[in-house]
């Protein structure tokens, strides 16, 4: 009805992204962080990187970063940090909001397809992610990820500005990877020199990539490598990042917004890669995104999981068979569509020394609190 009376009355109207971008980011390095993946982990991460270096940046990400207090923050530096999302503007605006933001530095992550509810499919994706590049000026540097050839496809495009490409012998890299318990451990390359050794508080390749991208944009922006790599042993992650939400009688309960079929098959196999051996992961599904709803990638789904010792996966509000889609999983699988019985089925299989990690875009009907208080009665029960 508010935007209907809008229209009726002849009101000038305009979309967050463009108000952002009028009010706040104009006059500003704007560093972007774009890609279906990893965006707020790299954009924190770059953040926390020009912190460090005493650049006091603004910034503008969609999660709750560690090392600050807020989301978001206007900063008395030059530099403007924003998670780049390629969802679409408005409903009179259908480019991608990272059109908007014309940033200096573009670092674009990965890119696969997502949000069936918007995009037909991939090359679709792939064209918003020209148009960004469109906007970088000459002066300006893309940094790319050199694995991915979707990101491929969007450069072939057209390339008005320098490059810088992570993941790769020829650009920034990681080498000699130690993976400890509480951190990984790796040296940053670039174009075959050692720049440094890194210890990072977080597990995963694909935690190790986000930090030499964040690592190759702050560089364009200025910040020498060496202190870009000091500043990441004291990064303090983002919420909802395998984080941990408590542990009872040896049963750790861990949160992570994981909700796309790559970005849970990453997640569960960081875990992994922490764990000693006899210890399990007990994944646990919630596909709450409408791309997840609609059952666009229910196919990718049991390879995903198939890291896990168990799977068990909530069906409430899906509009397909799990059952069915999930069933290369075999026995370790167990599908249900009430939330308590979900948490019963999780209790009753757990023991100590196992990780529950429940991967959700959303609040999950509270499963996190519910399983610890349900862990608290059975360890009560049994004392």
């Amino acid at each position: 009805p508010l935007m209907e009376a809008i229209l009726d009355a002849g009101v000038p109207y305009i979309s967050g992204p463009q108000w952002l971008a009028e009010q706040v980011l104009r006059g500003r390095w704007v560093l972007a962080v774009a890609g279906t993946h990893g965006k707020t982990t790299t954009a924190s991460m770059l953040a926390w990187i020009l912190e460090h270096a005493g650049r006091d940046p603004g910034f503008l990400i969609g999660g709750a970063p560690g090392n600050f207090s807020r989301s978001a923050r206007l900063g008395g530096g030059e530099t403007f940090v924003i998670e780049a999302d390629e969802y679409d503007t408005a409903f009179f605006d259908k480019r991608s909001k990272f059109v908007h933001y014309r940033p200096r530095t573009a670092l674009l992550n990965n890119l696969e397809f997502d949000h069936a509810d918007i995009f037909p499919d991939l090359a679709a994706i792939e064209t918003q992610f020209h148009h960004l590049v469109r906007t970088v000026p000459r002066s300006g540097r893309i940094v790319v990820n050199a694995t991915q050839a979707s990101l491929d496809r969007v450069l072939a495009r057209g390339l008005w500005s320098a490059c810088d490409r992570f993941g790769a012998d020829d650009g920034w890299n990681v080498a000699d990877v130690a993976e400890l318990p509480e951190c990984s451990e790796f040296s940053v390359v670039r174009a075959g020199q050692i720049l440094g050794r890194c210890r990072l508080p977080m597990a995963g390749a694909h935690s190790r990539l986000n930090a030499v991208a964040a690592i190759a944009a702050a560089a364009h922006a200025g910040v020498d490598p060496a202190q870009a790599i000091d500043s990441l042993a004291r990064f303090a992650g983002v919420r909802r990042r395998l984080e941990t939400r408590g542990t009872v009688a040896g049963v750790v309960v861990i949160d992570d917004f994981a909700h796309h079929p790559t970005a849970i098959a990453t997640t569960v196999d960081g875990l992994r890669a922490r764990l000693t051996p006899g210890q399990r992961v007990l994944a646990v599904l919630e596909p709450r995104s409408n791309t997840m709803k609609l059952g666009a990638m229910k196919a990718q789904l049991p390879g995903s999981l198939a890291a896990a010792d168990k799977v068990f996966c909530y069906t409430g509000g899906v509009g397909w068979d799990v059952s069915a889609a999930l069933a290369p999983l075999g026995a370790k699988l167990r599908v249900e569509s009430e939330l308590d019985a979900l948490v019963a089925a999780i209790v009753a299989e757990s023991r100590s020394g196992d990780r529950v990690l429940v991967m959700s875009n959303g609040g999950f009907g509270g499963i996190h609190q519910k399983l610890l208080d349900a862990l608290a009665r059975r360890a009560g029960a049994s004392a």
